[in-house]
């Protein structure tokens, strides 16, 4: 699957304390990404979540506000990564199919807990391209 960097939320996003996505999704439009195509955000780890102390926790808020701030922001979705889950699990957030978005999408990552260490890449893309991959670690060479 081909995916527009203009639908990345993360690339290869370290994260070892909670943050925002690097990256925010401007839409052009108010509250009607959820309308038509069924929508999600499919969060693959690139890193294992770490689980050395047994206490890390992770969780993922997709985000929405009408400015590119984020002062106001509503959350649409959430989804929990399991510590100890490996590089290619991918996590899932349906986007609401309402008009219950506004302009700007982000992603918010909470992270908790003593060691707390994932790395993840995370897009937008319509559910009907969602689909349980072969994951194949990057930078691998094929003879």
């Amino acid at each position: 699957m081909i995916i527009d960097s203009f639908q990345q939320f993360s690339s290869q996003q370290a994260l070892t304390a909670t943050a925002a996505s690097t990256n925010y999704i401007d839409t052009l439009t108010d509250g009607n990404v959820g309308i038509g195509e069924p929508m999600c955000v499919v969060i693959t780890l690139d890193v294992a979540a770490d689980a050395g102390n047994g206490d890390e926790t992770y969780s993922v808020a997709l985000q929405t506000d009408s400015s590119s701030a984020f002062g106001s922001a509503v959350t649409l979705g959430t989804a929990t990564i399991t510590r100890g889950d490996a590089a290619g699990t991918k996590y899932v957030i349906a986007v609401p199919p309402d008009t219950s978005a506004k302009r700007y999408l982000r992603l918010n990552y909470t992270l908790g807990g003593t060691t707390p260490s994932v790395t993840v890449t995370a897009e937008l893309q319509p559910q009907n391209m969602v689909q349980n991959d072969v994951y194949y670690p990057r930078g691998y060479t094929v003879g």
